[in-house]
């Protein structure tokens, strides 16, 4: 008896201990380059939503440094899983062409495990709207990010219906927003699943992507009078989630990766072809791998070749390329590297490009938080792969 009685004192103790987990609203905006905030003054942006909230939150004034490539799923499967793409499994937003080239639509792709994972692990309920690799997740209130036809960032919403969870969830959110559920799931149709979301249900964690900024920034280049005009739009949404939000939600604002205007595409196998050197190179997403001397010694200073990264740096955000490896480059300023064709400058339209190598100077995402657990602080320059541990102290998960 007396036995039976200190194993249910210990148990209270430990369950005691044990931190209780607080809900969390994590809201991405896909492509929102750091320097949006930094030089919000000097672009004019009219953003009161983000400024406000970046006075009562931690917030990293330096940017997020993102992870190889910078590119939107493998960014976004980092900040929850707190690995890098080679470790995690999700390379690029499509699968190699020997693996059928589809998107990488579900979490058994998944090598690492995820926040949502841990989250329901400890007894929370989830959410995710439209956020990547999340089709067929185990995830209680599920509009994931699926589709068969895009519209610019917006996703046909039949799609997204036949994959919800639970079935009903559209009508459902309609019957609360009868403005929701149009052909397109926009980042307006995005807002208001969420605002429903948060609201009425209050799940433990709620993921949302909001994707037009990065669609737009696509197609008119960054920081044009476009871009700002979608990021103001942006903006105004994100203040309608908040406003909808319970004041118990910590909030953090997050983006998978910066943004460049690209106005030439470089081919560096046509350039070594063409010099009648042999093709001792890796081209890959934002940098070339040099793998003899007299590849190096011909790269440097050619045009179209940038920052000669350290190989230390290589080694550090894509161990995957450094074997080998002799000398490594990122492309020069408004150019990127194209492989597949065989031209040295293939035609290219000048667009907004991501995708480059994630230390290169000023290209950086962003992170903010707020809510009742957050103390306001300025932090330094911050790594994708780190976040997912500030989730997990936000949520509960951890002290």
């Amino acid at each position: 008896m007396l036995l039976r009685t200190l194993f249910a004192a210990f148990i209270a103790v430990c369950a005691s201990a044990q931190t209780p987990l607080r809900p969390l609203l994590v809201i991405s905006v896909d492509g929102l380059d750091n320097r949006y905030l930094r030089d919000a003054d000097k672009l004019g942006l009219k953003i009161p939503n983000l400024r406000k909230f970046a006075t009562r939150a931690q917030y990293a004034q330096q940017g997020v440094m993102g992870v190889f490539g910078t590119v939107t799923w493998p960014s976004h499967t980092s900040m929850i899983t707190g690995a890098r793409p080679i470790e995690h499994g999700i390379l690029n937003n499509k699968r190699p062409a020997s693996e059928g080239g589809d998107y990488y639509w579900t979490p058994d792709l998944l090598k690492s495990r995820t926040l949502w994972q841990r989250v329901k692990e400890a007894g929370g309920t989830t959410a995710a709207i439209t956020w990547p690799v999340t089709s067929e997740a185990r995830i209680d209130f599920n509009l994931p990010e699926y589709f068969q036809r895009r519209n610019g960032g917006a996703m046909d919403l039949d799609s997204i219906a036949l994959k919800a969870t639970p079935k009903t969830l559209v009508d459902d959110i309609r019957k609360q927003h009868p403005a929701f559920g149009t052909e397109w799931m926009d980042d307006r149709n995005r807002t208001l699943a969420t605002m429903y979301m948060v609201s009425k249900l209050k799940p433990t964690l709620t993921l949302l992507h909001l994707v037009d900024l990065d669609s737009e920034q696509h197609e008119r280049g960054p920081f044009t009078p476009e871009a700002k005009a979608m990021l103001e739009y942006s903006d105004e949404l994100i203040g309608r989630i908040l406003a909808a939000t319970p004041s118990s939600f910590n909030v953090a604002i997050v983006s998978d990766h910066g943004f460049e205007l690209t106005e030439k595409i470089l081919n560096p196998y046509v350039m070594i072809s063409q010099a009648g050197l042999k093709p001792a190179l890796t081209v890959a997403s934002g940098v070339v791998v040099a793998k003899s001397q007299e590849i190096a010694a011909f790269l440097e200073g050619k045009p179209g070749i940038g920052r000669k990264i350290p190989l230390d740096e290589l080694k550090r955000f894509a161990p995957e390329l450094s074997d080998g490896a002799v000398a490594a480059f990122e492309p020069a300023d408004h150019v990127m590297f194209g492989r597949g064709v065989d031209v040295l400058w293939p035609e290219h339209k000048p667009r907004g490009e991501h995708g480059l190598w994630p230390a290169r100077p000023n290209y950086r995402s962003i992170f903010l938080a707020a809510g009742p657990s957050i103390v306001p602080q300025k932090l330094g320059e911050l790594s994708m792969v780190d976040l997912n541990a500030r989730f997990e102290k936000l949520v509960g998960l951890a002290k």
